[in-house]
């Protein structure tokens, strides 16, 4: 799900404010071809929503007020009376000025580091339990990323390289952190982690054997 991470500029065109970075991101997407609103949510929770968060609410006042400025155009409604919305010149002109401007630091917000700054005054095992599950949203994550990888690689044509880096620095940022779990001191963490991904938990009984279950013969 998409969510907001803070606020923002005002809406893009409202008294004469600059391009905020969600409505650009939005001009960007419609560059390819016109989209709905609720296209446009899709399309950012899917591309842009690990790394750049923001609501349904935000992406249809963004699309209001850049119709209202001249940047998108709003065609005639269709299927369950949603309307597209395509770039106009001049929305191409805004975006292309909004992506020459230097991109600025990244602001982090990591809510389970918050925690652990905090984590003596927690029960262990609570804390243990906090850090299994974030690990294993991770693990998780970075399994998407890989399939992501490994099907843009695989489609049809000259992958786009832009795609790819986007996909590499998330697949390098999980594995980091990964490991930055593994590296936790033992008393943070319960005994019980979850496995990465290519891990394959062995059965306790097999464990005990030396050995792993095979199938009976047939």
């Amino acid at each position: 799900m998409i969510k907001s991470v803070g606020p923002e500029a005002e809406p893009a065109g409202s008294k004469g404010r600059p391009l905020n970075a969600t409505a650009a991101s939005l001009l960007g997407f419609l560059h390819d071809q016109p989209l709905t609103g609720w296209d446009l949510v899709v399309t950012a929770q899917t591309l842009i929503g690990d790394f750049w968060s923001l609501t349904q609410s935000q992406v249809y006042r963004e699309l209001t007020a850049m119709a209202d400025a001249g940047l998108v155009q709003a065609g005639e409604r269709g299927r369950r009376e949603r309307k597209p919305y395509a770039i106009t010149d001049a929305g191409r002109a805004a975006f292309a000025q909004w992506l020459d401007r230097d991109p600025g630091g990244e602001t982090i917000r990591f809510p389970l580091l918050l925690t652990l700054v905090f984590g003596r005054h927690l029960p262990a095992e609570r804390l243990g339990a906090f850090l299994a599950q974030h690990r294993q949203v991770h693990a998780v994550r970075l399994t998407g990323y890989e399939d992501q990888q490994a099907a843009v690689e695989t489609v049809g044509g000259e992958p786009d390289p832009y795609t790819l880096a986007t996909l590499d620095f998330g697949v390098t940022y999980e594995r980091a952190v990964l490991d930055w779990f593994d590296r936790l001191p033992t008393e943070m963490v319960t005994p019980e982690q979850p496995p990465r991904p290519e891990e394959r938990p062995v059965h306790p009984v097999a464990r005990r054997r030396g050995k792993t279950r095979s199938a009976p013969a047939r």
